[in-house]
C-alpha cells in the first residue's frame, strides 16, 4: 500500500494528541479509554496508530469488523469520565444512535474526528497539525477575546478594499471550543479546536459589504472561486453580490427558496493557526476553525434563538469565510496580520 504522509506525521500526531488529552481533555488513570475507528484512509490509520502509541492501554475496535451491537454494548459498560475516540473516514452511523449526543448523556468524554476521507494527501498533514493544543494560546487568547465581545457595543469586520461589514449593536455571548471544559457539561466534541463565536443581538443592526473568499458548497466541501465574491449586506440580511459564481449563486438561491431571504447570522472567531487563506482542507467543518472571520448564511443556528426566527423554518447554516484585514470591537483592532491580537495575547 504506498503511503501519500510521511513517517513522521505519526509522530507529531502522537505529540499533538498526548498534548489534548493531557491539557484539553484531562484523560488520565483509572480511567478508561475505548477508540473506535475504521481503516479507509491513511489519515485514519495514521491517527489511529498515534492513539495507540498515546493510549496503549485503551480498547480499539474496528467499526468495519464489528457490529453495531457489540460497539453499544461496550459504551454501555463505559463509566463517567470515561474517554471514547471516534476516528471516521466520513461519520459513523449506528441506525437512530447519535453517538455523540448519547455518549455525552452518559457522561463520558469523546472526541470526534470526522469526515477525513475529505482531507488527502497533504490535507492530511494540515489537519494533524490543527490538531496541536497549546493552552496559553487557546485560553489565554480565547478567554480574552470572549470578555471583549460580550463587553463590546458594536464591532467592524475589515474585508480590505475598502469593504467594511458593521455590527452597529451589542454581541450574544460567546461561546468557546478552546479545550477549556471548566464548568461545561461536556467534554470534548468534534476536533480540531479552535473558535469563539456569537452574533448581533439585533441581526438587523449589521450592514455593509464584506468579501468571501471560501464558501462551503452542497457537499460540504470548501469552495474557493477565483476572486473574493463581496457580499452586501443590508439589515442583517445579503441583498446582493458581486463577483460572484454559479455555485454560490445557487447556494444562495436554495437558501432564498425555502427560507424567504438569506439572514447572516454567526459571527465565528476562528484560532487555528494550521489554517489560513494560503492553506486549507476541503472539509468545511475542519476548515471552520481556520484563523480569521467566518460568518453563517441561512436562518439556522442551533445555540442562539432571534424572534423573528423560529426553529422549526430555519434550514441552512452555511458556513463563508472573509477577507479578513482587521476585526474591531468597540473601535479597538483585535485582528491583524493573520493573527489576533489582544490584551497582552497574540496569536
Amino acid at each position: 500500500m504506498t503511503s501519500s504522509l510521511p513517517p513522521s506525521a505519526t509522530d507529531t500526531a502522537e505529540r499533538n494528541l498526548r498534548d489534548t488529552l493531557t491539557h484539553a481533555i484531562e484523560h488520565r488513570a483509572p480511567h478508561a479509554a475505548l477508540i473506535v475507528y475504521d481503516t479507509r484512509t491513511e489519515l485514519n490509520r495514521v491517527l489511529t496508530e498515534a492513539y495507540r502509541r498515546v493510549v496503549p492501554e485503551a480498547q480499539f475496535i474496528d467499526f468495519d469488523s464489528t457490529t453495531p451491537d457489540v460497539i453499544l454494548a461496550m459504551f454501555e459498560r463505559m463509566q463517567a469520565g470515561d474517554l471514547v475516540v471516534l476516528v471516521q473516514s466520513s461519520s459513523f452511523r449506528m441506525d437512530a444512535y447519535r453517538i455523540r449526543i448519547e455518549l455525552f448523556k452518559r457522561g463520558l468524554k469523546v472526541i470526534e474526528h470526522v469526515h477525513l476521507s475529505r482531507m488527502p494527501g497533504e490535507q492530511g498533514l494540515h489537519y494533524i497539525d490543527s490538531l496541536a493544543y497549546d493552552p496559553s494560546y487557546y485560553r489565554g487568547v480565547g478567554h480574552a477575546l470572549k470578555a471583549r465581545i460580550d463587553s463590546a457595543q458594536h464591532g467592524v469586520v475589515d474585508s480590505g478594499n475598502g469593504e467594511r461589514l458593521v455590527f452597529a449593536s451589542p454581541f450574544e455571548a460567546a461561546k468557546l471550543n478552546i479545550g477549556d471544559y471548566s464548568g461545561m457539561t461536556n467534554i470534548g466534541g468534534q476536533f480540531p479546536l479552535g473558535e469563539v463565536f456569537t452574533e448581533a443581538r439585533d441581526l438587523e443592526a449589521v450592514s455593509g459589504r464584506v468579501r468571501v473568499f471560501v464558501f462551503g458548497d452542497t457537499k460540504f466541501l470548501v469552495n474557493k472561486p477565483q476572486t473574493p465574491i463581496t457580499m452586501i449586506v443590508e439589515k442583517g440580511r445579503v441583498v446582493g453580490v458581486e463577483n460572484s459564481t454559479p455555485e454560490f449563486d445557487n447556494m444562495l438561491a436554495i437558501i432564498r427558496e425555502h427560507e424567504g431571504e438569506v439572514w447572516l447570522r454567526e459571527l465565528g472567531f476562528g484560532m487555528n493557526r494550521a489554517f489560513s487563506r494560503d492553506c486549507m482542507v476541503d472539509d468545511i467543518g475542519t476548515y471552520e476553525r481556520m484563523c480569521g472571520i467566518h460568518l453563517s448564511l441561512g436562518a439556522k443556528h442551533g445555540v442562539y434563538t432571534k424572534p423573528q426566527l423560529k426553529r422549526k423554518d430555519a434550514r441552512y447554516h452555511i458556513d463563508v469565510f472573509a477577507v479578513t484585514e482587521g476585526v474591531y470591537l468597540d473601535d479597538q483592532r483585535v485582528y491583524q496580520d493573520g493573527g489576533w491580537q489582544i490584551a497582552g495575547c497574540s496569536a
